[in-house]
């Protein structure tokens, strides 16, 4: 299940924190869903609001955290903690394997 309010840094480099989503990332979740690039290249999730990116993660992230132990995580600055993009792995139900899976708000691109 998701968590409420925070999620615990699992991975970490010098100036990103990786974490699993929380209902608290919803608002970011829905800029990230519905920029246009995003939707142009991964598609439209039809998630519009901050109870549909809810369902959405605990849908999506939930099932891929429970049943394969990793999947998409929230990638955030270290310095103040802001949200910049999510990535990680997935296993998608067309692919055999694993796959990378990333999408980043366009203020974060080409860092």
């Amino acid at each position: 299940m998701i968590s409420e309010t925070t999620g615990d840094v699992e991975i970490e480099t010098l100036r990103l924190q990786m974490r699993r989503f929380v209902y608290a990332d919803a608002p970011f979740f829905v800029r990230l869903l519905n920029d246009p690039d995003g939707i142009r290249y991964i598609g439209d999730r039809d998630v519009h609001n901050e109870e549909q990116a809810c369902a959405y993660m605990s849908t999506s992230h939930t099932a891929q955290y429970e049943k394969m132990g990793f999947g998409l995580y929230l990638v955030q600055l270290k310095e103040d903690a802001m949200p910049s993009d999510m990535c990680g792995l997935s296993q998608r139900d067309r692919l055999d394997d694993v796959d990378i899976g990333f999408a980043f708000l366009p203020k974060f691109r080409g860092k």
